[in-house]
């Protein structure tokens, strides 16, 4: 008896354990407790089934955190602004520094001299690439003979800056064999030559071989001369310019006299600034609609002018199969002594007329037309009607123009 309570008393304990302290016991098969004497008490244990034995993970799983306890917090040491130690919950400016910059690989001096070294191979490349080939002497000599240009200029221009003829009438004279260039007939207006050293003879006149210097000048042109030097039946701008010319030889002697040409047109009828040089390239560079100077006029009209007028003329006219628009138009303000109205208009197309027809479209009729303004150079106001000025290399820079006057 006194056994059989002892077993009851142990079944009573292993039920009320937790399930915890119960998973660390063997598994035991099941049985049958009964004690040897007759009595009637008979005691029928069980355990749980046996469970398969869990095969080992190949990784051991990571322990929950405990979340009760809060984030884990390193100190740090650091040295306050009173230069004492203290701790800190996060590390120095320097250290996050240092950290940065181990994470990239580079440092600023290394960056620096990563620099220089790319900017020195770039320069020793280019270097390379423009340095010319070596070749020996007689091959130089051979080239320099034989190939090398000369630096002179062409045969039409070297003779129309000799004042022989116009380029396109040295032309002709080239074509028709009267030019030779060291005793043999040229063909060839695109001939290289220079004055200074090749003996050059037009018709059996030889050509000096000084040339005269680039000459500038700008005219305020009267009304009734014509812009070109060919015709005869008008008088020509250039016959204003005969007092300069006479007295060249005076004062450049064994120098040829310049021949001038205008740059650009007025007609008959216009007035005001006229450029005339004896520079081809200058003249070239200033007429040319690439140059976009911009041209100012005041137009003198009849009638009266109103706002229809200005606006008619604002929207510009077609001219030669070209749609014109001025750049812009301003009636300006009644002068004491004149009677009639007076626009500036500016353009910079440049076209045969531009002005007239514009003004035309808009049903007035100009009484006279005076050009005041070319790019940046203005006409002197106090500059008389034929007469003169040489410009000097400020008003050539407002032109444009980068030329030196006393280039031979």
């Amino acid at each position: 008896m006194g056994s059989a309570a002892t077993m009851a008393a142990m079944t009573v304990l292993c039920f009320t354990k937790s399930n915890k302290l119960t998973s660390t016991f063997r598994t035991l098969p099941r049985l049958t407790c009964s004690s040897l004497s007759n009595s009637p008490f008979k005691f029928n244990i069980s355990f749980s089934p046996s469970n398969p034995k869990p095969k080992p993970d190949p990784k051991p799983k990571p322990e929950p955190e405990n979340d009760d306890d809060g984030p884990l917090m390193i100190p740090w040491i650091v040295r306050g602004e009173d230069g004492n130690f203290k701790l800190s919950s996060e590390p120095p400016p320097s250290f996050l520094k240092d950290m940065a910059i181990a994470k990239t690989g580079t440092k600023k001096s290394d960056k620096i001299q990563t620099t220089k070294i790319k900017k020195k191979t770039e320069k020793e490349t280019k270097v390379r690439a423009v340095a010319q080939p070596q070749y020996s002497k007689a091959a130089r000599r051979f080239y320099n003979e034989n190939f090398k240009d000369s630096g002179g200029e062409r045969l039409s221009k070297v003779l129309a800056a000799s004042g022989v003829a116009s380029r396109r009438s040295c032309e002709e004279l080239i074509f028709e064999g009267k030019v030779t260039v060291n005793g043999s007939v040229c063909n060839t207006p695109q001939t290289k030559v220079d004055p200074s050293k090749d003996i050059i003879y037009v018709n059996g006149s030889r050509l000096p071989k000084r040339q005269p210097h680039k000459v500038y000048f700008a005219l305020n042109k009267p009304k009734g001369y014509i812009c070109s030097s060919g015709e005869k039946e008008s008088k020509s701008v250039i016959s204003l310019f005969d007092d300069y010319l006479s007295s060249w030889d005076k004062k450049h002697a064994g120098v040829p006299p310049p021949r001038l040409f205008t740059v650009g047109r007025l007609d008959v009828a216009t007035t005001g600034l006229l450029i005339v040089t004896n520079d081809g390239d200058f003249a070239q560079k200033l007429s040319h609609p690439s140059s976009n100077f911009s041209k100012e006029y005041i137009a003198t009209v009849d009638g009266l002018v109103h706002k229809r007028h200005l606006m008619a003329i604002s929207e510009g006219t077609t001219i030669e199969g070209v749609h014109c628009v001025p750049d812009s138009v301003e009636l300006l303000p009644n002068m004491p002594n004149a009677q009639r109205a007076r626009l500036r208009i500016v353009v910079h197309d440049g076209r045969k007329h531009e002005v007239r027809e514009l003004v035309k479209s808009a049903g007035l009729e100009i009484y006279s037309l005076k050009r005041v303004r070319i790019g940046g150079f203005r006409l002197p106001p106090d500059l008389g009607l034929g007469k003169y000025i040489e410009l000097n290399p400020t008003n050539l820079k407002a032109l444009g123009g980068k030329v030196n006057k006393f280039d031979s």
